[in-house]
């Protein structure tokens, strides 16, 4: 037997349905801090820091954020000046 049920819902209304909690201050800072060090306003260091309290991870994990994030600040580097 197979039974198949769908559900039309928004983000927003599966998010309550669930009961998980609304994260949107929190990303919205996030992506602001990530766009801030990628303007150069935020030393890398602190960004580093931040991610490993936020969201730990594996070293393995954390090395191909820190290499993304390096790529997208030297690019942003080299195309500025």
């Amino acid at each position: 037997m197979k039974v198949t049920v769908d559900v039309d819902l928004t983000p927003e209304e599966a998010r309550r349905a669930m009961g998980l909690p609304d994260l949107t201050p929190l990303h919205e800072r996030y992506v602001g801090s990530l766009l801030e060090a990628m303007n150069g306003q935020v030393r890398p260091e602190l960004l580093e820091n931040m991610m490993k309290s936020w969201a730990p991870m594996s070293e393995a994990g954390f090395a191909m954020w820190r290499q993304m994030f390096e790529q997208a600040t030297s690019a942003g580097g080299k195309s500025g000046g």
